[in-house]
């Protein structure tokens, strides 16, 4: 399937713009017409189901999804009643065509749990795994429920991985900005009185004049080579399985902050097994689809390394434990769980410790973060006085009156 930018009429004459998946043109109008909207104007946008700005279904939207279906599946009404009353009111675009295929499949013998697995782009595996526990258990208010919590869950971590990132992000451009105005702008005019004095200039004078003349004569180096060494990392990255390993492996042992990546991590993964766990999904099941939820190669390892073993004969315990990749508490809770018969509730246990423990650390790091930039930027100009007015106190010093 083609993916479609289309402009289109509703029964009240209003326009709607939107972004839909359809084979052809016919079928194009087809998904419309159910949608009870006119075609106005269409074209291609490529074969990808991934748009940016309105057409992108963000993770607010799949919260507003599972909720809605949580409520009308959990007041007993149908599956295709409750998809239908959605997608008559859902504004975002690209997920209504999607719900109106949905429907289209449903009506056509397939099961919800079928429906999604067409769509993995915004539906992933363990999505429409637990989707299908909980059309064999009888529980889908209940998926829909936990799967709207987990989401929010997600939301929340998002935001916390974001400030690891954005804010060290923010600060070290400003300092980067500062440094650039100062040794293009105010170190050659204070230097070009130096030079004229006539005297030798000490090591770090004649050091903050090579920096700077680097800044003035070679600007453009200076700020290409970041944009040019961050396209490579991400070319290299994209194209090599071995790299995109190696830099997983590093984020885990970068100081203070891949502590804090490796729990988030951890914390990703056992809301997750636990969720899958209470629904009825196997063990090995649980670990093979959490092997793509953790978004990390070494961790991934790890949890096939589990699930081999588990298929071995090990105990669940045990083969957390052969691995080395898991902490004690994870070890501890998952021995709990496993002798007390209710390992979805131990698990969520170690998810909220680590939950709370993330935030008092990304806190206790941002805390941080704007002293040390302090302190760099006063480092920075203090070189920059110590190597100006160094010399100027040198020759007045010398004058006899």
């Amino acid at each position: 399937m083609a993916l479609y930018s289309y402009t289109s009429m509703n029964p009240a004459g209003k326009l709607v713009r939107g972004v839909i998946d359809a084979a052809n043109q016919p079928d194009l109008e087809l998904r419309l017409r159910r949608m009870e909207l006119d075609l106005i104007d269409s074209k291609p946008t490529g074969q990808r189901s991934f748009s940016f700005g309105r057409g992108a279904i963000t993770r607010k939207d799949l919260i507003n999804f599972c909720f809605h279906m949580e409520q009308l599946t959990a007041a007993g009404v149908s599956v295709l009643d409750a998809l239908t009353d959605l997608r008559d009111t859902l504004e975002q675009p690209r997920l209504r065509g999607i719900v109106a295929d949905m429907i289209e499949d449903i009506e056509g013998g397939s099961q919800l749990s079928e429906a999604m697995q067409r769509h993995p782009q915004v539906f992933d595996q363990a999505f429409s795994s637990l989707i299908t526990a909980g059309e064999q258990s009888g529980h889908l208010a209940d998926v829909f429920k936990s799967l709207s919590d987990s989401l929010k869950w997600q939301d929340e971590l998002a935001s916390h991985t974001k400030k690891i990132v954005m804010y060290p992000a923010f600060v070290g451009t400003i300092v980067m900005g500062v440094t650039i105005f100062l040794m293009i702008y105010l170190v050659p005019q204070l230097t070009g009185f130096i030079k004229n004095m006539g005297q030798e200039l000490p090591f770090h004078t004649r050091a903050l004049i090579f920096v700077s003349d680097i800044f003035i004569n070679y600007w453009y180096v200076v700020l290409a080579v970041p944009v040019l060494l961050f396209v490579a990392l991400k070319l290299t990255l994209k194209n090599s399985a071995a790299a995109r390993f190696k830099a997983d492996v590093l984020k885990l042992r970068i100081p203070v902050v891949g502590e804090i990546i490796h729990k988030i991590i951890l914390a990703r993964f056992v809301t997750f097994f636990a969720l899958m766990y209470g629904s009825g999904i196997t063990i090995l099941d649980c670990i093979r689809l959490s092997e793509g939820i953790v978004n990390n190669q070494q961790v991934a390892l790890g949890l096939r390394q589990v699930r081999q073993l588990i298929s071995e004969g090990q105990g669940v315990t045990a083969a957390f434990q052969l691995t080395g990749m898991f902490p004690p508490l994870v070890i501890r809770m998952l021995k709990v769980g496993e002798s007390t018969g209710a390992l979805d509730n131990a698990l969520l246990n170690v998810a909220y410790f680590y939950n709370r423990d993330i935030k008092e650390k990304i806190e206790r790091l941002q805390s941080l973060i704007e002293p040390v930039m302090t302190v760099v930027l006063g480092a920075l100009l203090g070189w920059i006085m110590l190597s100006v007015f160094g010399p100027i106190y040198d020759t007045i010093s010398k004058i006899k009156i």
